[in-house]
């Protein structure tokens, strides 16, 4: 029986692919999440060094920008999250973009974890093909 027809390896194989699909997709997922900390911390130096009548660039969305004027900088929105948001002070604003970067970093921690997991099974298949391997080749040599 060769390896290409053997139905153990086939599956394994597609269990590896699988696997090395999730990887990928994890990965991708941690660098999203860097970006979004790496944003939430500007945010953070913007709101620290921003002051009530300062001039900011206010984003309309499609690359447009509009000069404003900071009217009240203890009126900041901060997005929570699921579609809600609050309005805080300076001091709240950074407080709660500070646990949003937390949140984001045990999340990161979360998918190493993933990774890891999945890294280890990913070699417990890869030493089983190895082992069904040399086992079609000793069943080869033997005929």
């Amino acid at each position: 029986m060769s390896a290409g027809g053997n139905p153990q390896m086939q599956e394994l194989a597609e269990q590896l692919e699988a696997l090395e699909q999730h990887q990928e997709a994890l990965e991708t997922e941690i660098e999203s999440l860097r970006a979004e900390k790496v944003a939430v911390g500007d945010a953070i130096d913007a709101i620290e060094a921003l002051e009530t009548g300062d001039t900011v660039q206010m984003p309309l969305g499609g690359g447009a920008h509009v000069q404003a004027t900071v009217e009240d900088i203890d009126q900041v929105t901060v997005e929570l999250g699921a579609d809600y948001a609050a309005e805080r002070d300076q001091d709240g604003a950074i407080d709660t973009l500070n646990s949003k970067q937390e949140t984001i970093d045990n999340r990161i921690e979360g998918v190493r974890e993933e990774i890891a997991d999945v890294e280890s099974e990913t070699d417990q298949l890869r030493q089983r093909a190895e082992q069904l391997q040399s086992q079609q080749r000793q069943q080869q040599q033997g005929e």
